[in-house]
């Protein structure tokens, strides 16, 4: 992958959501549709090109593109590269641009992965979860162990350099030591990012259902705290740059470059229901029901469900929340030019507790969290806001 010429951090990123599934994981709460049929995806590529052309003006040339879902992969080669004809019909791209797409490790096909090469597709992330059979079948995956390492091999074969693997942990029953035999087994084929997530359990899922029933009891919060210690440093240990709460890469050029857009409130677009999008403030997304989304754009409507405009004490707390959870933490000149608050001078004392008790470190002009203070990013960030007397709509106070 050519990363040379990086456009400017400003330049936005384009989501698009493919929502099919040909098999539905008891734990995802991503809308999807399952079973689907061809002319189901047909219908849904055609009000794609519809909806885009709404946005055409709207937004300056993206950077990033990521087809996330659903499924990318279940889309046929031919229909991945209607997509990609359809994005660059209606966007401007920048060169040297990130496009990333979701793959099942079930659908890893050599041919398949050719023809995302030939699309211009340089990032693939792989939904892999893990290397072991039994924790693969407990989440309703259709690809087993074998399958899994078959398809980064696939990868690699294809000519892909930068690869990211998808890794679930906290599983019901799991073991730490389990689990790092599965990063283990992730570490051998040594991916340029890996993205670390302890299991959730979200409502309208299966899983969820479980949970209500007693079935599926919620990790405890020492050994969820120990999953995720043991997680950073088995993988730092191994050169990963440790650079959000659940994601690594094996150096700085090697972050997805379209995520970290979510966390610092860079503009980006979404298509597809249930995508969401941000522009100057405001934020927008589309409902999900798939049927209603494609007869708004028939009937020449935007198909968003709900939208805000976030105030200034919202903006405040979001960069909270979020620049907590990066190691490049919260810009204290930044943060000051932006809200109008000096951190380092929070009544209370605060920045010097959190850091006497190890979660942040005042480095190089930013406020940042240390491995400890990323497991705990939402306390933290809660912490400060509830110090600046932060509240969902009232703004931020200035010259605190």
């Amino acid at each position: 992958m050519d990363r040379r010429a990086p456009p400017a951090p400003s330049a936005p990123g384009l989501y698009v959501h493919v929502p099919f599934c040909l098999t539905k994981c008891p734990y995802c709460h991503f809308h999807s549709r399952s079973p689907f049929g061809r002319e189901d995806v047909k219908r849904w590529l055609d009000a794609l090109s519809l909806e885009a052309a709404f946005y055409r003006d709207l937004f300056p040339p993206f950077d990033t593109v990521y087809i996330g879902g659903g499924t990318p992969s279940a889309l046929t080669a031919s229909e991945m590269g209607r997509l990609a004809a359809a994005i660059r019909r209606n966007f401007a791209i920048e060169p040297f641009s990130e496009w990333t797409v979701e793959v099942n490790p079930g659908d890893a096909a050599p041919g398949l992965l050719a023809v995302y090469r030939d699309l211009g597709i340089n990032r693939v992330n792989a939904g892999i979860q893990s290397f072991d059979d039994e924790t693969l079948s407990f989440l309703g995956r259709r690809h087993d162990a074998r399958q899994a390492a078959k398809a980064v091999e696939a990868l690699r074969s294809a000519g892909f350099d930068n690869i990211g693997l998808d890794l679930l942990y906290g599983i019901p029953g799991q073991t730490v030591e389990e689990w790092l035999e599965t990063l283990s087994a992730a570490l051998r084929y040594e991916p340029e990012h890996l993205s670390c997530y302890e299991l959730t359990v979200e409502p309208g899922t299966p899983f969820f259902v479980l949970r209500e029933k007693g079935v599926l009891p919620p990790l405890p919060e020492d050994l969820s705290l120990r999953f995720f210690m043991e997680t950073s440093g088995r993988l730092t240990d191994n050169g990963y740059l440790h650079y959000e709460v659940s994601n690594f890469a094996r150096d700085a050029s090697l972050r997805s470059r379209h995520n970290r857009k979510y966390w610092d409130h860079t503009p980006y677009l979404g298509l597809g229901p249930s995508a969401h999008s941000f522009l100057e403030g405001r934020r927008w997304w589309n409902g999900e029901d798939l049927d209603a989304w494609e007869k708004a754009l028939r009937e020449g409507r935007r198909p968003v469900g709900g939208e805000e405009v976030l105030t200034t004490g919202q903006r405040c707390l979001e960069s909270l929340f979020l620049g907590l959870r990066t190691s490049e933490g919260i810009s204290l000149d930044g943060f000051r030019e932006e809200h109008g608050i000096d951190l380092l001078a929070l009544q209370g004392g605060l920045v010097e507790r959190s850091a006497a008790e190890g979660l942040l470190v005042v480095d190089g002009g930013a406020l940042k969290p240390t491995v400890r203070g990323m497991a705990v990013a939402d306390g933290l960030a809660r912490l400060f806001s509830d110090s600046l007397s932060l509240r969902d709509g009232v703004s931020c106070p200035s010259g605190t």
